[in-house]
């Protein structure tokens, strides 16, 4: 037995070495793998849905099942259960049941047609955190000096509870070497004191699932102080006993404690007796009294000792731990096999456990003696043997080991392929590293059989299999320490009996990141400033990244730290600056840092300062020579208590553009050196400003003059452009370098051009102090290939990209195809064309242009219209609108293209008729034949009729005073009647007419006209044109001079004196102020004003206090045509003549403010007469 065993442990070893696990990739055919399931003890919250979780991989997609208890789950039948699409996850929907009902043991089950997985066996059970149990707590009262346990006893939770002792404050309560917690919750006084009564000791279970927490009733405590208690020796409250045992399970946490009561206050230790704790898994909790191992194995098992001690003895008490196992794996669980036909291979579950564990194998969830027989298989206790597989043999194989505290259950295939092998790595991957770092390059193959891979450098004529190459079983190429002759291109070779595959990566060894000058120990008082450099060196192709620390951390968010890219400088510095700063420069690589640190002095006592510019640089050296860059060097000059910002260096082209200095460079105050990149075939000389806040100080004396060697051209006209000026030429234009960038004598181009489409050989002319070069004879717009090269005495510039031009243009030679037209509407066609062919246009094609024209109206006798209208549509359309046409006409179009030349032919010239529009409003709308309540309307019809007239709509409304319409009145006509008498409208009325005309597409815009019937036709004619009459106007002037001569002789007579009755009462009374006159015969009356109401003399004056007329006085009322005093119904005067003489002011306000009428202007004239 012992020697079949040993016989089956070599073949294990051998085929062990001819198999590897391999990942299959999901593209091709296997077995299911489940990838995610949920834990095999699983708690949840009984106030959220039930999810167990089982998720899987295959080809094909696996289909799931459920057992629960061991029986079938039948998912389909439970409203309450629902199973996630393309998975295997349960979702239990507890809204409608008790999540009770739904606890057990579940397992899936994940099948497909080369296989089954199992899941491990999920014991679902909810989370209980029970209310405590009422109970009446007695007070408790105990001497002072004598031990006390406070029982806490929680209820019994899922998970269980954490137990945690606090006052009715929610303070914890205090706990020390004398008082303390016990590991089951209990409070332990090993001796109690009068400043432990209290009434609040309350003891706490969180239950940690569910976040809820629940409190025992209050314990009141008193403690009395009788008489005094001996002191004593120690004695154990828990455990009981000289010595107890305890089991624990490897890999778990072992919590063992000693509690002792006694006073004074004992101590605790503890030993292990057998040997010593394991220090860095070993703590001790609750002041002494819990020992802590964590991550328990084997080794832990033994004797431990505690000790409890006082100043009057000692006692020990010894717990024996035994430590059991679990099953737990030795070697990780069994791999994934995929074999070829006719290999062989082993399927491994190497576990252990105390006690030690009983293995059982299954084939797709059957039991494997169950199992169909294979004569290729063979079960040798934790190990299956294949030997010689055949297609159609692949399956999944459970493995389940178990004792009595637990078990593992793992799958495993064994998938049997036939497949070439393929690359998983991604082809060209750039793999970087920094030199003489460990470099690791990947090869991640698949085939059945497995490939055998081979690495290559470059032309592949050796494989990489020595030193300093390393090739891993995986596929992996291992360069221990790389240097820059290992970058380059690698090529991977995975190779097996059914083909072969290559894949290609790149690597990169880069140069490390090193800081050359690290920041240096600075002293600086308070107030100034102070600059920390670091200068790094790091590889060209790595981004850097500067960071400053302060005492390892961030920086603080102060405008006066200045980070530059290689300095920090601070500003204004104060006691807080003070500390160590570091610099790191980082890459996507490596890193290196360097530090120093900063000490802060009291600053000294300064005179008042001066500020002036800085004194300008001196001692200019040039050092570091090189062809193209120089180390320039100077000493600053006094600041003048003004700190330099910065320095600004120029240069002097002693060849190109002598006495002219350009700006080269800036660098900061705090630096004295430069490195400059120069250009070749320059006479350089330099000179440095430096500038502080007062402005910048005069430039230096220039350095020594520094000559740069002539060099071919670093580069090459810019712009080139292709065109063409004639149909037969192409024009090549380009910048021209400048004397600076020529970079040496003799600077001309290489101008090359070839067609495209022909791929031919570069035609090349040389051209010197020109900017373009004509190529003549070329087709009509073909499309060339342009490059313009700078060249001179030294040598040829870069290699110049490839521009792109057309030769030049010609009109185009052929019209659009097609040319129809659409009519929208009445007044909107929309033109549509095939596009011309590209090489028919000969040119940029700019656009489609239609010429369109009016021919003329489709009524009769319309002359024809001639002027064109043109629209352009620029870029490729073939399709256009005309808008804004004429209704009921015949129009002519075509269609053009054209390029950047001009137009092209056009196309055959069509017609189309536009349908007929709504037509315009009638030409004129008149009055006449206006009677009391009738008149007559004339008009003539609408200038653009835009079809045949069906008719005429004819509607009138009053308009009152107020400008408010009246109702509508509507008649409708006939297209051949031009006037209409309308009766019985209301006598002086105004009106208002709409009239418009109609075709079949509807009715047009009307024309208005707004009219009021009259009385008279005669008088109505008299009333409008009498004041339009000569006559009329000669007579009103006359009467209007007659009026003044009157006016001018009464006023001659007041101031002369005359024959009129108050005469003689004037000359005896005379009176400055102005008095009223009388309208009749010139005399005055005596004024009043409003203050007086006496009668005056030669007036008469009523009762009332108003002035009335005699009744000889002549009205003008009397030469009117009415006895009220009113005129005629036009308006013209409203309100009586009246005789009374009052104030100005009130004369003014009773005066009408409307002019007369002129027959009333005729009638008031006759009282003159």
């Amino acid at each position: 037995m012992e020697r079949r065993r040993m016989e089956a442990a070599l073949l294990v070893l051998f085929l062990g070495h001819l198999v590897t696990a391999l990942e299959v990739p999901l593209d091709l055919p296997q077995p299911p793998t489940i990838t995610h399931q949920s834990p095999k003890d699983y708690i949840i919250d009984p106030r959220e849905n039930i999810i167990i979780h089982c998720e899987a991989k295959g080809k094909p997609h696996p289909s799931f099942s459920w057992t629960r208890n061991g029986t079938h789950f039948d998912v389909d039948n439970d409203p309450n259960v629902s199973m996630k699409a393309h998975s295997g996850t349960l979702v239990v929907d507890i809204s409608r049941e008790k999540v009770e009902n739904y606890e057990g043991v579940y397992q899936c089950t994940a099948r497909n047609k080369h296989g089954t997985a199992v899941s491990n066996n999920i014991v679902v059970r909810q989370s209980r955190s029970p209310l405590w149990s009422k109970e009446k707590i007695k007070p408790i009262v105990v001497q002072e000096g004598v031990s006390l346990v406070l029982p806490c006893r929680p209820p019994a939770g899922l998970p269980p509870p954490i137990i945690f002792w606090m006052d009715n404050n929610f303070q914890r309560l205090p706990q020390s070497r004398r008082v303390s917690q016990s590991l089951n919750g209990d409070l332990y006084f090993s001796n109690v004191r009068r400043e432990d009564s209290r009434s609040d000791y309350i003891c706490y279970a969180r239950f940690p699932h569910t976040q809820t927490i629940q409190q025992k009733q209050p314990i009141n405590v008193r403690v009395l102080n009788q008489a005094p208690v001996d002191e004593r020796r120690p004695t154990f409250l828990i455990p009981s006993g000289s010595s107890s045992s305890k089991m624990v399970l490897r890999g778990h946490v072992l919590e063992m404690e000693c509690i002792a009561e006694g006073l004074p206050t004992p101590e605790i230790s503890w030993t292990k007796v057998s040997g010593d704790l394991p220090a860095r898994r070993t703590s001790f909790l609750h002041y002494n009294k819990t020992l802590r191992i964590v991550n328990v194995s084997e080794s832990d098992a033994g004797d431990y000792r505690c000790t409890a001690k006082n100043q009057l003895g000692a006692v020990h008490h010894t717990i024996h731990v035994s430590v059991k196992a679990a099953p737990y794996w030795i070697s990780g669980p069994p791999r994934n096999l995929v074999l070829a036909p006719r290999e062989n291979g082993v399927l491994t579950c190497r576990a252990s456990g105390t006690p030690k564990p009983s293995i059982t194998w299954s084939m797709n969830g059957i039991p494997i003696e169950n199992s169909p027989k294979d004569v290729s298989r063979k079960v040798e206790d934790d190990t299956i043997i294949f030997t010689e597989v055949q297609t159609g043999s692949s399956a999944v194989y459970q493995c389940n080991i178990s004792n009595d505290y637990g078990y593992l259950l793992s799958n495993a295939f064994v998938n049997v392929l036939s497949e070439p092998p393929r690359v998983l790595t991604p082809a060209n991957k750039v793999y970087q590293v920094i030199k003489n770092h460990q470099a690791l390059i990947d090869c991640a193959s698949f085939g059945s059989p497995i490939p055998k891979i081979t690495w290559f450098k470059g032309s592949r004529s050796i494989s990489l299999d020595g030193d300093p190459y390393i090739t891993h079983d995986n596929g992996t190429l291992e360069i221990h320490v790389a240097q820059a002759q290992n970058s380059g291109k690698y090529t991977c070779v995975a190779r097996n009996s059914l083909g072969i595959y290559e894949n290609h990566v790149h690597l990169e060894v880069k140069e490390p990141t090193r800081i050359l000058k690290q920041p240096e120990y600075k002293v600086v008082q308070r107030g100034r400033s102070v600059v920390f450099e670091c200068k790094v060196k790091h590889d060209p192709s790595l981004i850097p990244t500067m960071t400053w620390l302060k005492d390892d951390g961030e920086l603080p968010d102060d405008e006066r730290l200045i980070v530059d890219s290689d300095s920090l400088t601070i500003t204004e510095v104060t006691e807080n600056d003070a500390g160590v700063y570091t610099c790191i420069m980082n890459t996507t690589l490596d890193h290196d840092s360097a530090s120093a640190e900063l000490t802060v002095v009291e600053a000294t006592p300064t005179p008042a300062v001066v500020y002036e510019r800085p004194d300008p640089p001196t001692d200019l050296e040039l050092t570091d020579q090189k062809k193209r860059s120089v180390q320039l060097t100077w000493t600053p000059g006094d600041e003048h208590n003004s700190l330099i910002q910065k320095f600004l260096i120029q240069y002097e082209d002693s060849l190109h553009h002598r006495g002219h200095w350009h700006n080269l460079t800036e660098v900061p105050g705090t630096r004295t050196t430069a490195h400059l990149k120069l250009s070749p075939y320059v006479h350089y000389t330099f000179r440095v400003l430096a500038l502080n806040a007062m402005g910048f100080s005069r430039p230096s004396f220039p350095s020594r003059m520094y000559k740069t060697d002539p060099a071919a051209p670093d580069e090459n006209p810019t712009g080139v452009e292709g065109f063409g000026t004639e149909h037969n030429n192409l024009v090549i234009s380009w910048k021209p370098l400048s004397g600076f960038q020529a970079n040496g004598p003799g600077l001309h181009y290489k101008v090359m051009w070839r067609q495209k489409a022909l791929d031919s050989e570069w035609t090349t002319v040389t051209v010197a102090n020109n900017s373009k070069f004509v190529v003549l004879g070329t087709p009509t717009f073909v499309p060339y290939e342009l490059k313009v090269q700078a060249v001179n005495n030294h040598g040829d510039g870069p290699e110049p990209k490839i521009a792109e031009g057309y030769s030049g243009e010609d009109l185009p030679i052929a019209a659009p195809e097609n040319v129809q037209a659409i009519i929208v509407n009445s007044t909107l066609a929309e033109v549509h064309w095939d596009p011309v062919p590209l090489h028919l246009i000969r040119g940029h094609l700019k656009g489609y242009k239609v010429y369109y024209w009016r021919k003329h109206s489709l009524h009769k006798h319309n002359p024809d219209h001639m002027e064109k209208d043109i629209l352009t549509f620029s870029g490729n359309h073939t399709r256009g609108m005309l808008p804004g046409l004429h209704p009921f006409s015949l129009y002519s179009f075509n269609v053009r293209v054209y390029n950047g030349k001009g137009e092209g032919p056009p196309s055959p010239t069509q017609q189309f008729k536009m349908p007929e529009g709504v037509p315009g409003p009638p030409s004129s709308l008149l009055v006449s034949n206006p009677n009391l309540d009738s008149l007559t309307l004339e008009w003539g019809p609408p200038h653009d009729r835009n079809g045949h007239i069906t008719g005429y709509t004819l509607k009138y409304q009053p308009v009152n005073n107020s400008n408010e319409l009246g109702p509508v009145e509507e008649v409708a006509l006939a297209a051949n009647e031009t006037s209409i008498t309308l009766p019985t409208l209301k006598y002086s009325t105004r009106y208002k007419f709409y009239l418009n005309a109609k075709t079949v597409t509807g009715p047009g815009p009307a024309i208005t006209q707004e009219v009021v019937p009259i009385m008279d036709e005669a008088v109505a004619s008299r009333q409008v044109d009498i004041a339009t009459q000569g006559w009329f106007i000669g007579l009103m002037c006359a009467i209007a001079l007659l009026i003044l001569i009157l006016l001018i002789i009464c006023f001659i007579q007041r101031n002369k004196g005359g024959k009129y009755p108050v005469k003689e009462k004037e000359d005896a009374h005379t009176d400055p102020e102005f008095q009223p006159m009388k309208d009749d015969d010139c005399t005055f009356v005596e004024y009043s004003d409003n203050e007086d109401h006496k009668p005056l003399k030669g007036s008469r004056t009523p009762s009332n206090g108003t002035v009335k007329r005699d009744d000889s006085d002549d009205s003008l009322v009397d030469y009117g045509e009415g006895g009220d005093g009113q005129f005629n119904e036009d308006g013209s005067f409203i309100g009586q003549y009246s005789g009374k003489s009052a104030s100005r002011d009130t004369a003014e306000g009773h005066e009408s403010s409307e002019a007369p009428s002129p027959i009333n202007a005729m009638n008031s004239l006759n009282s003159f007469v």
